[in-house]
């Protein structure tokens, strides 16, 4: 199975582009902060996240204001030009 579930602040937007076939195409990057429990302590993890939202979902994105807090759905995919992983955003609500 290949579920992301992911709480992030979105800090930063690509402009909008269209695939070849009309869909709406957007990159951003997801700011991520919280403290997990590992073995035998606790463990704050910061990172940044590179995503990508297609059609419907990239439409609602381009329209919310950078840092504002988001709860994200979706699953992780190679770059389209890199062997880098890349979030791909297919749901999100209000935080």
């Amino acid at each position: 199975m290949n579920q992301v579930l992911l709480t992030g602040m979105l800090v930063e937007r690509d402009a909008m582009r269209y695939t070849p076939a009309g869909l709406p195409a957007l990159g951003f990057r997801l700011e991520h902060s919280s403290v997990v429990h590992d073995v035998h302590a606790q463990r704050k993890v910061d990172m940044s996240v590179k995503s990508m939202a297609f059609g419907a979902v990239a439409e609602r994105l381009a329209v919310q204001p950078l840092g504002s807090s988001w709860k994200f759905s979706g699953f992780l995919a190679n770059g389209r030009q890199s062997k880098s992983l890349v979030f791909q955003v297919q749901e999100f609500v209000q935080d």
